[in-house]
């Protein structure tokens, strides 16, 4: 019988093939090199870790595993000497972000940016010099009242409106999905620009900030969104020369959440101030009180701002981080 001719010869292609011969089957020489049109989409999307197609997800994951790092800092390697800048209001948010980041970088290599926007009261700036004694941190404070003149939001002097006192879940049912009264207009978007300058100029290549999934929720503070986090992370990075990034670690997680990563890193919450009031103590009433008071709830502890007597406010906190 005369030979077959040789049909290993360009699998699939016919050549080498009998006339009416079924074709062979060609699984296993398409899947004996890598398919490149995968592989290069591959390469796409991780080469730059802020591309247009995988960097929102590549971020978002980051983000999503920042809760387990905030549960064991002592297991996170401090990284390398990187420096960071908090933004930094002195309310539970923004102290638990504080107490990450320096567990994550150590207090050396963190500063902290507490900024003025023309609030009724300073309550909340008071707090902030008060805790970053406390970590023994540099304080940089801001001014930009002139900026926010213009806004009757009812957190400002100038405003005659009356804050709500209410939580934002029953604010944000009749706001018809606007942000809520209490929305400063673009403030966190005019914080991080801001902060990106004077962070470039210490050096530092990560600005953290607080916020977190329930303020962003039904738009109450749109400027708290993952959507906005994201946009203003890629703005700063291609801004800045690729030297600089923006993270919001708690942007994925409910504010109960958020106190306890904060109970975990030992936060001093006693010396935390939230409320919208600038009085002696926290009115109770307003979104900001009546929300962080349901986070210390959820876990099982009651608001050390609630509780009455200078001993018990949390200055009396052993301080880990000063000690000689």
């Amino acid at each position: 019988m005369p030979k077959r001719r040789d049909e290993t010869r360009i699998a699939g292609s016919g050549k080498g093939r009998r006339a009416g011969a079924p074709r062979k089957k060609t699984a296993d020489v398409k899947t004996a090199e890598p398919d490149r049109k995968k592989q290069n989409e591959k390469e796409r999307r991780t080469a730059h870790p802020y591309g247009p197609i995988g960097g929102g997800i590549r971020r978002r994951r980051m983000q999503e595993t920042e809760k387990t790092d905030a549960a064991m800092p002592e297991e996170k390697k401090k990284e390398g000497g990187e420096k960071a800048l908090v933004l930094f209001s002195g309310g539970v948010d923004s102290t638990t972000c504080l107490g990450l980041a320096i567990s994550r970088y150590g207090k050396e290599n963190v500063s902290a940016l507490s900024v003025r926007y023309g609030q009724k009261h300073e309550k909340e700036i008071g707090a902030a010099e008060k805790i970053a004694e406390y970590y023994g941190v540099e304080l940089t404070e801001l001014d930009l009242t002139p900026i926010f003149r213009y806004s009757d939001c009812s957190l400002l002097k100038q405003s005659d409106e009356e804050i709500p006192k209410e939580s934002y879940a029953e604010q944000i049912s009749h706001t018809g999905g606007r942000p809520v009264s209490t929305y400063v207009p673009f403030r966190n978007g005019l914080f991080l620009a801001s902060a990106a300058s004077i962070a470039l100029s210490k050096n530092c290549g990560v600005i953290l900030y607080g916020a977190h999934g329930d303020d962003a929720a039904g738009n109450a503070y749109p400027d708290c969104s993952r959507e906005f986090q994201e946009a203003m992370d890629r703005a700063v990075f291609e801004g800045s020369g690729h030297a600089l990034h923006i993270e919001a670690p708690f942007v994925g997680m409910t504010k109960a959440d958020v106190v306890r990563t904060g109970l975990e890193l030992g936060v001093p919450y006693g010396l935390t101030w939230s409320c919208y009031e600038g009085r002696d103590r926290p009115c109770g009433v307003c979104g900001t009180c009546i929300d962080r008071a349901r986070a210390f709830e959820a876990n099982g502890v009651r608001d050390p701002a609630m509780e009455e007597g200078e001993g018990k406010t949390g200055h009396s906190v052993e301080n880990r981080f000063n000690r000689k």
